[in-house]
């Protein structure tokens, strides 16, 4: 039924949604609609309508982005199981309004109408990545946030770190060559962190069991160049996370062997992790 489309109606929430009504409906034309919107969560309910009714709703959730241009910064200090947050306001708005949570399915909203630029949030689980939304908006009602509200600042935070839980994934072993190899390998995901990642260590041996010092690395790098290699020679690498509450769990063993000429194929490990 499509071509007897006669409009659209469209309800764009904000997640968390403190208001107790729904969100104000729009009506359209036409299959296209711009908005202006913060950085906090939001879910766009569409649905068709014709002389006949209206169809079910399709759901969007937008998609986060991340502000590298944000007006300010949010400070985060951990005190018990609470964390006090604070800011430096460029103006005075009416009100801010702080979002903070785990996610889109785990959202809380508090308005404040002070301009002292600091709140507690409590009740923080260890271990887990928080983010915490600060916005400003001169229109404190609740229905006009998505017109007015702007947001000031972003920031992650732990109330405790703890150590990786696992490694990374996909090591792999390219380039083989008598005196060097290339390390790949994919990144520790998100929820294995439990804590900021602050890098990796490589550890490897040969043979003859020769450990050779532990190469640390950023959390950025995903690969590296192990070079000073003996000819015709197994080594074993290994590879580990860590945070500043210290290093998680190795990687298992990957063997690989340096050819006496040339080079050799690559050889990949693939690796998928339980919790145990």
């Amino acid at each position: 039924q499509s071509k007897n489309v006669l409009g659209y109606f469209i309800n764009v929430e904000r997640i968390p949604n403190g208001c107790s009504h729904s969100p104000n409906r729009i009506s359209l034309k036409e299959g296209k609609i711009l908005v202006h919107l913060s950085m906090a969560y939001y879910r766009v309910n569409i649905s068709a309508y014709n002389e006949a009714g209206e169809s079910p709703q399709a759901i969007y959730i937008v998609p986060e982005c991340s502000g590298t241009d944000l007006p300010g910064q949010i400070h985060v200090k951990r005190e018990g199981t609470n964390a006090v947050v604070t800011w430096t306001p460029e103006y005075n708005p009416k009100c801010f309004v702080v979002d903070w949570g785990t996610g889109k399915d785990d959202m809380h909203m508090k308005i404040i109408t002070t301009a002292t630029g600091k709140f507690t949030l409590d009740n923080f689980q260890p271990y887990k990545l928080y983010k915490i939304m600060v916005h400003a908006s001169d229109v404190c009602q609740c229905e006009s946030f998505i017109r007015h509200e702007k947001t000031f600042g972003v920031t992650h935070f732990y109330s405790v770190e703890g150590v990786p839980r696992a490694g990374p994934a996909n090591v792999t072993i390219l380039n083989i060559t008598k005196h060097s190899a290339v390390v790949k390998w994919t990144e520790i995901a998100a929820e294995d962190r439990l804590g900021f990642l602050q890098g990796y260590r490589i550890s490897y041996t040969d043979s003859s069991r020769k450990k050779s010092p532990a190469i640390t690395l950023n959390s950025s790098t995903t690969s590296y160049h192990l070079t000073g290699l003996k000819e015709k020679t197994t080594y074993r690498v290994q590879i580990s996370g860590f945070t500043s509450a210290g290093e998680g769990p190795l990687t298992l063993s990957q063997p690989f062997s340096t050819p006496k000429y040339g080079t050799v194929e690559p050889l990949c490990l693939c690796i998928t992790q339980h919790e145990s």
